[in-house]
């Protein structure tokens, strides 16, 4: 069975303090970080052991590409998706193949290394957000979607579920929701038309979505990932999205507003996410599991389709996936050393 808490551990095998928070019912999903790294041999072995002990937990990364990428050595580092964007300007066709093989490549990595899914696309605006920028994929939904698109295409024929950040648009709010209030001052109606569009017209591909921790102020009080207005009213009721809703890391700066850890877990499952993360702070993850033993388990059929296509290979000192991962590597390593 598949919990509501998703966290993480600080080195690159587990703990006994590790293992024993893997058994507690409610915890659902492990996140890697950087500081989890050392080869793709030792991150098989980290998540073959974390499935020994917990054979049903979701294992996911941020694996964006650019300045967001985890897995960095041994793995094919990855552009940023914003450099599609502006391929795509003067060269879509080109662009868009490239997207979809940057997809798959990413994808095909991740998962042979025993982790399901990375938290990828972003499908947020270019706009003035810094925290934002070149993640985003261009400035505009007309092309931010065909080439989203075809990354997620990428994706899925590699066997991994997507997950759409950050709903409804982060693109368009300065402050940097990891270490501010985040609020945006537009009405439904702007935010509809503009940052929304991405999201709604990839639908049909998105297997996930993760909420803002912005404030869309004109529209209720609350950050996305706490408002039962975005996720119930909109998502949920309006667009009929039925994937899973992963909430943003409740240790933002931006989550506070809901109060400690397991106010801000709580706040963000009676929302109606699916799965709250609490990343980089150990004691505040204890304090959200406490907070929600006693909650009914999350939909688990909603929460399987995240499970990844992980192939059943050792990697060794070698990291060799085969004939098509070394030409598409190639090609991606080549589009990005001509940046």
């Amino acid at each position: 069975m598949i919990g509501a808490l998703m966290l993480d551990i600080a080195g690159t095998e587990l703990t006994q303090e590790d293992i024993e928070l893997l058994r507690a019912p409610q915890v659902g999903g492990m996140i890697l970080f950087s500081r989890n790294i050392e080869s793709p041999a030792q991150v098989r072995a980290l998540t073959d052991h974390m499935r020994k002990i917990r054979p049903d937990i979701l294992i996911a990364v941020d694996q964006e590409g650019g300045r967001v990428q985890r897995l960095k050595n041994g793995f094919t580092l990855l552009p940023a998706m914003g450099h599609f964007g502006q391929l795509y300007l003067s060269q879509p066709e080109k662009a868009i193949a490239l997207a979809e093989q940057c997809g798959w490549l990413m994808a095909i990595e991740v998962l042979a290394v025993g982790i399901d899914f990375s938290f990828a696309p972003v499908l947020d605006i270019n706009d003035i957000s810094d925290v934002i920028g070149d993640r985003a994929f261009a400035e505009n939904v007309q092309d931010i979607v065909p080439l989203a698109s075809a990354f997620m295409k990428g994706m899925q024929r590699a066997g991994m579920a997507t997950t759409g950040k950050h709903f409804p648009g982060h693109g368009s709010v300065k402050a940097d929701s990891h270490v501010a209030a985040a609020i945006d001052q537009r009405d439904y109606q702007d935010i509809y038309d503009n940052d929304m569009q991405s999201f709604i017209q990839l639908q049909g591909q998105l297997d996930a979505l993760m909420p803002a921790h912005v404030i869309y102020e004109k529209v209720d009080p609350n950050p996305a990932g706490f408002s039962a207005y975005w996720i119930q009213k909109v998502l949920r009721q309006t667009l009929k999205f039925d994937g899973v809703l992963f909430s943003d890391d409740l240790s933002m700066q931006a989550a506070c507003v809901a109060g400690g850890a397991d106010a801000r877990i709580r706040a963000a499952l009676e929302a109606g996410c699916d799965m709250g993360l609490v990343c980089n702070n150990r004691e505040s993850a204890c304090i959200a599991l406490a907070g929600i033993e006693n909650l009914p388990l999350p939909n688990q059929t909603r929460l399987a389709r995240m499970r990844g296509k992980i192939p059943n290979i050792i990697i060794g000192e070698s990291f060799d996936l085969g004939d098509e991962w070394k030409t598409v590597k190639k090609v991606i390593e080549e589009f990005r050393n001509s940046l």
